[in-house]
């Protein structure tokens, strides 16, 4: 039995729970992928071609991204 490094209860193996690795995982690639999406989709060249939601969702993540940093 050990802690797991995630969550900071027992574990019944001598690993992190598998539920926690999965999850912090998903979050860190998340993160990555928040950080990058603008650049991804060329945001700058091509925003008249999107519409007016996807706008307004990438630039709520930009201003997300930014106050992170």
């Amino acid at each position: 039995m050990k802690i797991c490094n995630v969550c900071h209860k027992i574990s019944g193996t001598d690993q992190d729970h598998l539920d926690c690795t999965q999850k912090l995982r998903v979050e860190l690639e998340d993160g990555e992928f928040k950080s990058k999406i603008t650049e991804n989709l060329e945001l700058s060249q091509n925003s008249q071609d999107l519409g007016v939601e996807v706008k307004a969702i990438l630039e709520h993540l930009s201003r997300e991204k930014d106050q992170d940093e």
